[in-house]
């Protein structure tokens, strides 16, 4: 197996690449950002692309959007000591296969040697995510093909949760008065009746 690693803090960089090696793993090249992830694929087109998120500059979600736009078959695998849902979704979203922490050092030479079988790997902490991340992220694509704003969603998913009017307002910092306006129009471009139907519709999609 053939490997580039990117990360933009040296140390780590030298570590990863110190264990990695340790277990049998050849690494081609390493980089410190994500311009330079895209011209060391570009350069040794690797089996994986181990990859931290966050860098200055490119960062690599987009570094990675850039090769899988040019090679559609790398493998990419991000290795940051981010869990934020954000970034899991962006992660998911850009193709990789797979996103784990650089906490759990013993998991990354085995994280590889899935990735490079043909897996998608997700650290521990990052799968018990993955069902609540994905749900809501679904959900929201689905409404917002109907027309759907961020905060219509926002609205409709308190409404799911049971909240009245009242409660919704206080927790968004609006007035009921706008609250049942933003409902009004949600009824309206989702051809619903009332706030029964939303909920249905909400918990099918």
């Amino acid at each position: 197996m053939r490997i580039v690693i990117v990360d933009d803090d040296s140390i780590v960089l030298m570590s990863l690449k110190t264990i990695i090696e340790a277990g049998g793993i050849q690494v081609l090249a390493t980089g410190k950002s994500g311009a330079e992830a895209v011209g060391l694929y570009e350069k040794y087109q690797p089996d994986i692309l181990l990859s931290d998120i966050r860098m200055e500059g490119v960062d690599g979600i987009t570094a990675a959007g850039k090769v899988l736009e040019k090679y559609p078959e790398a493998r990419v695998l991000f290795l940051t000591t981010f869990s934020d849902d954000e970034y899991v979704v962006n992660a998911l979203k850009c193709g990789a296969k797979g996103y784990i922490l650089k906490q759990d050092f013993e998991g990354i030479v085995p994280a590889l040697q899935a990735v490079y079988s043909g897996q998608s790997v997700f650290g521990g902490e990052i799968v018990n995510k993955l069902p609540s991340i994905q749900t809501t992220d679904t959900r929201a694509e689905k409404f917002a093909e109907k027309g759907i704003t961020e905060k219509e969603f926002e609205i409709i998913e308190l409404v799911a949760k049971g909240l009245s009017n009242r409660e919704i307002a206080e927790q968004l910092f609006l007035s009921e008065g706008t609250v049942r306006n933003y409902l009004s129009n949600i009824l309206d471009k989702l051809e619903l009746r009332d706030r029964t139907q939303l909920v249905v519709m909400y918990y099918r999609s």
